[in-house]
């Protein structure tokens, strides 16, 4: 009987360690087990690009550990920010969520808004960051960044650069990076990185920044990678450079991680944490990100709030140091 009894304790103990996050938490107010419905991530970019397709494995494994589906839903445009006001007007019990992609630090810097990335959330967990790359058509003829300043140098205002969106960091860094040699390009923005491709690789446009959602077209050979952004090479494309290599001193991956609405109880912030961290770990999502040359960037709860801070007054400075800051308004 005492061999039982060990047995069944030693059981339990096993699937508290190794059970579904959902199995071990405790009840919100009021009786109600969170999650008992399924839970909803807000991706503001669209269907089927890089992001989108790393945030919606990692959603299906993260619904595993909570016992409980977690749906996605696109709201693509203001490049990456439409899901701020959902979150800002969404009830803060968990079911609810969204990712926080790096324009929401920093368009409330560039124009009026009403929502502040800060005061209207509660940080759950950060994921990753993202590799940033300069891109053009395989027969350009142009072959290195300086060949685009010099040909910006020669035709003002004629070069076409397509970027995901106004505000965003591709776009953000190709300002500083012609502001700084007081030249001009022609700014072409897309909602989604597929589209934004297509047309690069078909000649459209001539230049193309984003984030490595090109990488099947670099890749195959649709396009050239002439640059990145990341702090060192990438192991995918390890002959490529960086823009800080060739002394541009910028390094820019865009962390992103998820967010609940303002208030959450920190009971049901644990349960979303712990299921995406378990989740985030998972080889699938490893294997799904390391596609998009990603890897994990991970900072718990209160890592990811002070790093959203940050993130935010660096903004403000970027912002300030290129002229774009909106004018203060009286009160």
């Amino acid at each position: 009987m005492a061999m039982m009894d060990r047995r069944r304790a030693l059981g339990a103990l096993a699937a508290c360690a190794f059970g579904p996050v959902a199995a071990r938490v405790s009840a919100q107010p009021g009786g109600e087990r969170f999650p008992s419905r399924p839970v909803t991530l807000w991706v503001p970019w669209p269907a089927g690009g890089a992001t989108d397709l790393t945030l919606r494995l990692l959603a299906e494994l993260a619904g595993r550990q909570l016992g409980q589906k977690v749906l996605i839903e696109n709201r693509a445009g203001a490049g990456g920010t439409l899901a701020m006001p959902v979150l800002q007007q969404a009830a803060p019990d968990g079911y609810t969520i969204a990712q926080m992609p790096q324009p929401v630090f920093r368009l409330p810097h560039l124009q009026k808004v009403l929502w502040d990335p800060i005061r209207d959330t509660t940080p759950i967990l950060q994921v990753s960051g993202v590799t940033f790359g300069i891109v053009v058509p395989a027969a350009s003829p142009l072959r290195s960044l300086e060949d685009l300043f010099t040909w910006a140098r020669a035709r003002p205002g004629e070069l076409t650069v397509a970027t995901n969106g106004a505000g965003t960091t591709p776009h953000m860094v190709m300002d500083e990076l012609f502001e700084r040699r007081g030249l001009s390009y022609l700014h072409i923005p897309y909602k989604g990185t597929a589209e934004q491709m297509l047309a690069v690789s078909s000649g459209q446009v001539m230049v193309g920044v984003n984030s490595n959602g090109f990488a099947p077209f670099v890749d195959s050979a649709r396009l050239r990678l002439l640059v990145t952004f990341g702090e060192h090479r990438t192991r995918r494309w390890p002959q490529v450079p960086t823009l800080k290599e060739l002394g541009q001193g910028i390094v820019a991956t865009s962390p992103y991680g998820l967010a609940g609405p303002r208030g959450m109880a920190p009971a049901v912030v644990k349960v979303l944490h712990d299921a995406f961290h378990v989740a985030m770990q998972d080889p699938a999502h490893l294997a799904e990100l390391a596609r998009y040359d990603q890897e994990l960037a991970y900072l718990g709860s209160e890592d990811y709030g002070h790093a959203m801070r940050e993130s935010f007054a660096a903004e403000r400075r970027a912002v300030e140091r290129l002229g774009l800051a909106r004018p203060a308004t009286g009160g």
